[in-house]
């Protein structure tokens, strides 16, 4: 029989949050290779399947706080999702309570035809229908993983790390970045940023907004679109973009009449990037091979190195990270990131001219992936930052280093931003 128009959706939505905690997928990964149940429907329903896997795994502390007390105990994993998913469209997203109720005893009974558990969906959920909005603004602010909390407070203070952890109860706006920075696109209700990007508070569907199909803009974090200009002009310089897709800094570069290499291990990724250049009109060559391997026919002017990282710097926009990551999958990253950057700086390796300018950067938060790394890289090799001044960017960013770093809690007023680390390197002499 074939699924109601809110049951759809909702089932896709259990998919994915099955994916990241039973496959330990990321929300985007699941959905480029998504479930059958995701891949059905139509765009708007996939739009709002992902916001309620997202806000799912987003508010799933809050939820937790709440549900504990209703709870004798920890019922199935899947009974447990679909709880914390009406819940969270309850209470933090609106929804009426008797659709959500109704949909969630069926997907139980979907899931587990057992009387037991259906009763046990529909006992609680009505319980948790009767708080108000006020009583869930109310739950404590979730806390980070042990490991990544432990590592915040001792780089930036518990105060900070506080302020870090409610910003990620907020999603993130969309910030577009212009192909053009000249031209404003006509019938965008957007808000000029101090960097440059262009903030859209209430989106929709990305794909119906002007300017959309004549690939005006695309779209990347406004602490996301900083890296790449920190190379200036680079007009007619040969610039390779290592991890490239899905191609937001390999665009920018393109934009600026750089000639890009844009270099990445995923296939998959590749051909969203391709979709990507295609969409906008940019030109750029595709390489698909490991950096820490692959070798040019000569080498680049600059390199943008966009390390694999934690993404921690992205939790406002990837909730799923916290659930995804370990203080394991930290070292092993800070090992690669090493390695990459031993890779670019060494003038034996062929890929950086002499003179030549790196761009390293990570969307993390943690210092062993930032700030470490390159004071790290600055000892191993004869380089040396390079400051460079960026529109709205003020001196209270800047590390001791020589470095940038933006945080989530930047930009309360305007809505956020991500968490980036980038600096600027170069050859001595």
């Amino acid at each position: 029989m074939p699924q109601s128009a809110t049951v759809a959706p909702r089932t896709a939505a259990l998919d994915l949050i099955a994916a990241v905690y039973e496959q330990r997928r990321s929300l985007s990964d699941a959905r480029v290779a998504p479930q059958d149940s995701f891949a059905a429907l139509p765009p708007d329903g996939r739009a709002r399947a992902a916001r309620l896997a997202q806000e799912t795994l987003r508010q799933t502390g809050r939820a937790d706080h709440l549900l504990r007390r209703a709870l004798r105990k920890s019922p199935p994993d899947r009974v447990a999702w679909v709880l914390h998913l009406a819940c969270v469209e309850m209470l933090a997203l609106g929804a009426p309570a008797h659709g959500v109720i109704n949909d969630a005893v069926a997907l139980t009974r979907g899931w587990a035809n057992e009387p037991k558990l259906t009763g046990l969906v529909n006992a609680v959920l009505r319980q948790m229908a009767q708080h108000t909005a006020q009583d869930w603004a109310q739950t404590p602010v979730p806390r980070l993983p042990a490991w990544l909390r432990g590592a915040l407070q001792n780089a930036y203070g518990t105060p900070v790390t506080q302020a870090i952890e409610a910003a990620h109860q907020q999603p993130a706006p969309l910030d577009l970045t212009l192909r053009d920075p000249s031209t404003l696109p006509e019938g965008l209700d957007a808000q000029l940023l101090p960097t440059g990007s262009l903030r859209l508070h209430q989106a929709g569907q990305v794909s119906a907004l002007p300017g959309y199909d004549g690939g005006t803009w695309w779209v990347q974090d406004a602490a996301a679109s900083l890296p790449a200009r920190l190379l200036g002009a680079v007009q007619g310089l040969s610039v390779l973009d290592i991890c490239a897709a899905p191609g937001g800094k390999a665009m920018q570069l393109a934009a600026g009449g750089a000639r890009v290499c844009a270099l990445d291990m995923s296939g998959p990724r590749l051909v969203r990037l391709r979709e990507n250049l295609a969409r906008t009109g940019l030109v750029a060559d595709v390489a698909q091979g490991d950096a820490l391997h692959w070798t040019p026919d000569a080498p680049f002017d600059a390199i943008l190195l966009d390390a694999p990282c934690s993404a921690t710097g992205t939790i406002r926009r990837h909730p799923e990270v916290p659930h995804l990551r370990s203080r394991a999958d930290v070292k092993a990253l800070c090992t690669l990131q090493a390695q990459l950057l031993d890779r670019v700086l060494d003038p034996a390796q062929g890929l950086l001219r002499a003179g030549g300018r790196v761009v390293y950067c990570t969307c993390s938060l943690l210092p062993d992936e930032g700030d470490a790394q390159a004071t790290a890289a600055m000892t191993r090799h004869n380089v040396q930052a390079i400051r460079v001044d960026l529109p709205g960017v003020p001196d209270d960013w800047r590390t001791p280093e020589g470095g940038i770093r933006t945080r989530p809690d930047y930009w309360q007023e305007l809505g956020g931003m991500d968490g980036f680390y980038m600096i600027v390197l170069q050859h001595m002499g």
